[in-house]
This record gives structure tokens, sequence and C-alpha cells, in this order.
């Protein structure tokens, strides 16, 4: 009866461990950065892929950034009644690095190409 009791307890344990590491990897701790906006008029098609190959960058260039999107599939809904025409997006590894982000060299290099062409944006920042 001591074995049998045993066994269920280590797998009752071993359940637990599973669930508590399933639970851990479905609630990540990154930091979801979204970016919605609409062009400046007259931006050119160069200075607009500029901007996003800037998002890139700054991927590989700023620790803590984990991963990059910029290739838009799909917008909903407008800014000031100018509807949305693109959208980026950056996950961050935690907070510090989020936080980090803002003020680093290669962030600030970047805004100066990104809001000569911007119109209006929109940012979102999500966790769990």
């Amino acid at each position: 009866m001591k074995n049998r009791t045993r066994r269920l307890l280590a797998t009752g344990l071993m359940a637990v461990a599973f669930t508590a590491a399933t639970l851990a990897a479905a609630t990540p701790s990154s930091i979801i950065h979204v970016v919605t906006l609409y062009w400046k008029e007259g931006a050119t098609d160069a200075q607009k892929k500029a901007a996003l190959d800037g998002v890139k960058k700054m991927g590989t260039s700023i620790p803590g950034i984990k991963n990059v999107w910029i290739k838009t599939i799909k917008m909903q809904g407008d800014i000031e009644n100018k509807p949305i025409q693109a959208v980026f997006v950056m996950e961050f590894e935690s907070e510090a690095a989020f936080k980090a982000y803002d003020n680093h060299p290669a962030h600030r290099a970047w805004e100066k190409i990104y809001h000569e062409v911007r119109g209006e944006s929109r940012t979102h920042d999500i966790t769990n």
C-alpha cells in the first residue's frame, strides 16, 4: 500500500509540475510594443522603407529586443479620421529592456528618420 501511495503522490507532483511549466510558458513576461500609424502626405516609398528598415535595425542593435515585425498584413481603423497605413511590432524580453530602449542611441537615431515621415501614430504596449 505504501508503494502505491508513493506512486500516486509522485504522479500527482509530476502533474502539478507539468501544469505549472505549461502555464509559465503560456504567460510570457515579455512586452509587446505595437505601433499603428499613417504617413505624412508626400512621404516617399523610400522614406517609408527607411523608417521600417530602421525598426528592423533597432531589433539587432538594442539589447532586449527579442522579435520585430514590420510586414503589415491587415489593418483596421483610423487615427484622426485618416486610415491606418502601417503597423510595426517589437517584442521586448522584459520591462527593463523596454524602458532602456527609449533612451538608447539607436532608437534616438531612428526617431529622426521616422518623425520626418510619420503623420500620426498610436502605441499599444501589452504584457501578462
